[in-house]
């Protein structure tokens, strides 16, 4: 009887570490959406363990002269987060996260200016696929809350496609 336990815990455990996957140590590419006006993101991935990681997101947006209308609009933001990531089959991954993050916004509009900055949290929510040669390709979803003004009722949301090279 000890030995059919025994057999059926190695078992067991050789199950739960064949489903473990290694994530990239380093990923770095763009992560594009239109994440309220930023547009692409350049993204950076870094492995924490075997199934958690680091993201760290920089968008920038510079508008001379929007719309034709003597309308100019410069923003920075800093989005970081802990996902943690779960095998589906092979190359294909999920992940959810949590984080937050930091951002600054001007604007000049016919001689009026303004220039605040901002804080928010974050979530993450998404599929990845890893590939053989070294890119990744993801679609997540994203919602922020806060923006000290800078969203519109304190939300902003994104849906976003990331392509990294991992190294």
């Amino acid at each position: 009887m000890k030995k059919i336990i025994l057999s059926a815990i190695m078992l067991m455990g050789l199950a739960f570490t064949t489903q473990a996957q290694d994530i990239s140590k380093n990923a770095l590419g763009l992560r594009l959406g239109g994440n309220n006006g930023f547009g692409g993101e350049v993204s950076y991935q870094r492995a924490l363990g075997s199934n958690n990681r680091l993201e760290l997101d920089l968008g920038w947006r510079n508008r001379n002269n929007y719309n034709n209308n003597g309308y100019d609009d410069n923003a920075v933001k800093l989005a970081a987060l802990y996902q943690w990531v779960w095998n589906i089959d092979g190359g294909f991954n999920w992940y959810a996260g949590v984080g937050g993050g930091l951002g600054s916004y001007s604007y000049n509009n016919n001689n009026t200016s303004y220039n605040d900055t901002f804080a928010f949290a974050a979530g993450d929510i998404g599929l990845e696929y890893n590939f053989d040669i070294p890119l990744l390709i993801s679609l997540d979803f994203r919602p922020e809350f806060g923006g000290n003004g800078y969203y519109e009722n304190n939300y902003g949301s994104d849906i976003a496609l990331g392509l990294r090279y991992q190294f």
